[in-house]
């Protein structure tokens, strides 16, 4: 245990006192910051306001004890990785907020910083172990706000008479919050970063397409953004499969007859047969997950990489980056490694690579001492992650914003070292939490050494002089030279490392996944 962790909490009394909008929270005090947990941003999206956009929450009387995380939203509880969720409470106070500041002092003015969990966008929980924020907190001498969102049928499935994107209008909601109250937990609201990894990451990037979203905050962190949002047909058909799982339509009144915890795991069996309709929802199918930010011309009016580009992120500073080996996580988690065939790399390479066939050709051309398994991972690292993040940060460059660029090159030991950089490494660095929700197999069986806490340093170090200034410390992308922050053992500045995978996609649009039939 670090020096830092060294006081635990206080449950007196005595604990900090914050008066919000709704009323006051009493927080405990640990690690010598003031923490607040399962505040409600907005009211539980259950019964008439069940698939509706999130509601003001209820002021209450009194003080209102802020010392537990609320309940998750409701999720597939059997997927990989839900650890942090399975002991959770239950409840319908979904829609809630974790602070952690170093001292709730109106006066005070912190940079705030306001993390969004991944998970596909069917899985998370902001009170999981791995998103404890106190280090990032201390590091910095800021404020950490997390939240939840609905995620799943509750907040991305496509629902007749019901608002799309409801996960991301949730995170709306929390950001209107974090403007309306957080200077009383001495943070300011003129100062806020957004960040997020996976699906937060491409929560974030929407954030920065959403207009409902402009001016609540001024910068953005996106932590190997995913390049997968939907179009309205292909969303609308999907909600019709997920809807079936259960023998209804996908309306709000046949659905809302269902529980949500018990809707969610009704409906989890698509997911494994999400490969089947290749021929209908193409790229969609093999990612198993039936759920993505919906380009539905209202919440969502167009793709990131197209709201960026027309300049609607001019003005915020971004931070933008991948793991080196993203797909590798999933290769491990399937049991893939070591067992692609050339044809499974072929099909793969036909479906994900630009120009199907050619690109295809295209591909071993480029990587010609590659075998099909490494191909297979390329191709679905290069589409999946590293191609959507690499092009936002171009976007906002040639709109003539700014924007800095890292690649994390340093392998998780645990396994063997099996994972090499995958995706997800980037959170137990961040927040130091080696052992919670996917660390524990990414460090499993490995020791933490000071090389790893100084990597982890480095991680926090980076993040929160960015959310101070906008300079995490290292020069901004331009288009000529590229410069990209490698984060490894010893830290570099080098031109971008995965040029040959840009240069295959350099003429590739990311646009909404279509309906092939």
């Amino acid at each position: 245990m670090a020096a830092n962790d060294a006081t635990g909490p206080d449950r007196s009394t005595e604990g900090p006192v914050v008066r919000t909008a709704a009323g006051a929270v009493r927080g405990l005090r640990e690690h010598g910051l003031a923490v607040f947990r399962g505040i409600p941003f907005a009211e539980p999206p259950v019964g008439a306001a069940r698939f509706a956009a999130p509601r003001p929450v209820a002021a209450w009387d009194g003080t209102r004890d802020a010392f537990a995380f609320g309940p998750p939203p409701p999720q597939d509880l059997g997927v990989p990785g839900a650890t942090g969720v399975l002991d959770a409470p239950e409840g319908d106070d979904w829609l809630t907020v974790n602070v952690w500041t170093p001292d709730a002092d109106p006066a005070a003015r912190r940079p705030v910083m306001v993390w969004i969990y991944g998970g596909a966008y069917k899985l998370g929980h902001s009170g999981s172990p791995g998103y404890d924020a106190h280090r990032i907190a201390l590091a910095g001498d800021l404020v950490v706000v997390t939240l939840n969102y609905r995620l799943g049928m509750e907040g991305f499935a496509h629902i007749e008479g019901a608002p799309a994107n409801r996960g991301l209008l949730d995170q709306v909601a929390a950001l209107e919050w974090v403007r309306e109250n957080i200077a009383a937990f001495g943070g300011d609201p003129g100062q806020v970063t957004v960040f997020g990894e996976s699906a937060g990451a491409g929560s974030t990037a929407s954030l920065l397409a959403m207009p409902r979203a402009r001016g609540l905050f001024g910068r953005a962190i996106v932590q190997s953004l995913p390049g997968t949002f939907f179009s309205a047909d292909l969303a609308q058909d999907i909600g019709v499969a997920l809807a079936a799982e259960v023998g209804l339509r996908p309306t709000v009144a046949d659905l809302a007859a269902v529980a949500p915890r018990e809707l969610a795991l009704a409906v989890s069996g698509l997911s494994t047969k999400m490969p089947q309709y290749v021929g209908r929802w193409g790229q969609a199918a093999p990612t198993v997950t039936p759920y993505s930010p919906v380009v539905d011309g209202d919440v969502l009016p167009v793709t990131p990489w197209e709201a960026v580009t027309s300049g609607a992120a001019r003005d915020i500073d971004l931070l933008v980056g991948h793991t080196r080996d993203e797909f590798r996580l999933f290769m491990v988690m399937g049991g893939m490694l070591g067992r692609i065939t050339d044809e499974q790399a072929s099909g793969a390479l036909r479906l994900f690579a630009p120009g199907g066939e050619a690109g295809e050709r295209a591909y071993r051309a480029a990587y010609p001492g590659a075998d099909a398994g490494e191909l297979f991972e390329r191709v679905q690292t290069d589409w999946l992650f590293t191609v959507p993040s690499l092009r936002l940060a171009e976007a906002q460059v040639a709109a003539g914003g700014r924007a800095h660029f890292y690649e994390l090159t340093w392998s998780a030991p645990g396994n063997g070292g099996v994972l090499g950089a995958c995706h997800g490494l980037d959170i137990p660095l961040l927040f130091g939490t080696y052992q919670a929700d996917l660390g524990a197999l990414l460090f499993m069986g490995a020791e933490v050494t000071p090389e790893v806490e100084v990597l982890s340093g480095r991680f926090r170090e980076a993040w929160t002089a960015f959310a101070r200034t906008g300079d995490p410390g290292w020069a901004p992308y331009d288009e000529k030279s590229r410069p990209t922050q490698l984060f490894d053992e010893t830290p570099t500045v080098e031109s971008y490392p995965q040029q040959r995978s840009a240069h295959l996609w350099k003429d590739q649009p990311f646009k909404p996944l279509p309906l092939l039939s």
